[in-house]
């Protein structure tokens, strides 16, 4: 039976679901955020065919994001495009939408058994994370890589181009996309519209996203401040672009508030 974790305080919509593997040790392609991201939608698709249909639509806003697929112990092998795990697997699941979580996690509910890149999975345990009081000034940590585009002409014609945090344009695409975001949650602007991202540290990263189709991303560990509303947003479907492709999820360094040992269905 696969047990439910929820936390203390209010209701969270972000998840660490953990998993157990057929075999060890298994694969993880350096490149899997598509396979997840076919899982969350398959998920949906069981529990809410009309949700899902919504969210394959390309005008509509997604509002969940999800880090990459992590092992307990790693280990890196020369020249493959992919790492051994061992003792079991895990990743987090964040949203802003009640209904997105709820389809998704009663998807896994319903079916535990998780094929992903020739893998089998069973999902072990679905745990409730309770979100941080505050955010700002809060130094975060990203789960998946924050990517940040823009347009610029190219020999006479407009192509996107990716950003990085030595580029100024970086942040201010970064706010901007925040505030259509909150926005688009809550039909307002927030009260306060200002935030600043002190980073810390940076590292590129390059994944595919589609067979061929590579983005540009950035694994941060930055200081946050400013609007509460703006960064909780931003915590809980993700910083910058491509979330639902599993871009720009962040977690407070150092955050370990202890879960409810109630509650286990």
């Amino acid at each position: 039976m696969i047990s439910i974790l929820r936390c203390s305080r209010g209701d969270t919509l972000r998840f660490s679901i953990r998993l157990t593997s057929q075999s060890e040790p298994f694969k993880v392609p350096f490149n899997h955020l598509h396979y997840l991201q076919g899982l969350v939608y398959r998920r949906i698709q069981r529990i809410n065919p009309e949700l899902s249909l919504k969210l394959h639509n390309p005008k509509i806003p997604k509002f969940f994001t999800f880090s990459l697929f992590m092992a307990e112990k790693r280990e890196f092998l020369d020249g493959r495009p992919y790492f051994h795990g061992y003792n079991g697997a895990y990743f987090y699941f964040s949203t802003a939408v009640p209904e997105i979580a709820e389809a998704f996690i009663g998807g896994l509910l319903q079916e535990p058994l998780v094929e992903l890149w020739g893998e089998r999975f069973f999902v072990k345990e679905v745990k409730a994370v309770p979100e941080p009081k505050t955010l700002s000034g809060r130094k975060l940590v990203t789960l998946s890589p924050v990517a940040v585009t823009t347009l610029k002409m190219q020999f006479g014609k407009l192509k996107r181009y990716d950003l990085g945090p030595t580029e100024p344009e970086f942040y201010d695409n970064l706010r901007e996309n925040l505030l259509e975001k909150y926005v688009a949650l809550y039909g307002k602007e927030p009260e306060e519209k200002d935030i600043g991202l002190d980073v810390i540290l940076a590292k590129p990263k390059r994944l595919e996203v589609k067979p061929g189709i590579y983005q540009r991303a950035w694994h941060l560990v930055f200081r946050a401040r400013g609007s509460e509303e703006l960064l909780r947003v931003g915590y809980q479907v993700g910083f910058g672009e491509k979330n639902s492709i599993g871009f720009g999820m962040v977690k407070v360094d150092g955050y370990k508030r202890g879960l409810s040992k109630g509650n286990r269905v």
